[in-house]
């Protein structure tokens, strides 16, 4: 399953996916990970969360992105949530100019990994419902 947390930079997306991971994961029987641009918000998850600076790996595109999603998948048998806070910029797709396609092809491989491996994905992204792939709009939990 798939989750999504949208609205424009500066809403307050992340503030929302903290509590909802930190809610969550009080109910979680399998591990959960949180994937974001930096460490700043370590202090403000539960600590049964595992907080992954993206940053820290030599990742260039999106296709890397995605290879790296597997790698973790692959070594944790017991994952059941991955959150993804700043999903462009930590997926290597914010540009000048946003690239839906990239975006709904991204999308796709998460949603395919993610009823392989049943691994959820909760995601915060910069974009708007419109802006989102039809198919992904029933699957939007918050709006900012």
């Amino acid at each position: 399953m798939i989750q999504f947390i949208i609205g424009e930079k500066g809403k307050g997306k992340t503030k929302v996916l903290l509590e909802k991971a930190n809610r969550e994961v009080k109910e979680a029987t399998g591990n959960v990970v949180y994937l974001d641009k930096n460490t700043q918000h370590m202090f403000e998850l539960n600590n049964r969360i595992r907080l992954i600076d993206v940053t820290n790996y030599p990742l260039t595109d999106a296709d890397e992105f995605v290879g790296f999603i597997c790698g973790i998948i692959s070594q944790d048998h017991d994952l059941e949530k991955v959150y993804l806070d700043s999903f462009l910029k930590i997926a290597k797709m914010e540009r000048d100019e946003l690239d839906l396609e990239e975006v709904c092809r991204v999308l796709d491989q998460l949603s395919a990994i993610s009823s392989q491996f049943s691994v959820d994905f909760i995601i915060s992204i910069s974009v708007t419902k419109e802006q989102l792939d039809e198919k992904y709009r029933e699957m939007v939990v918050a709006e900012l």
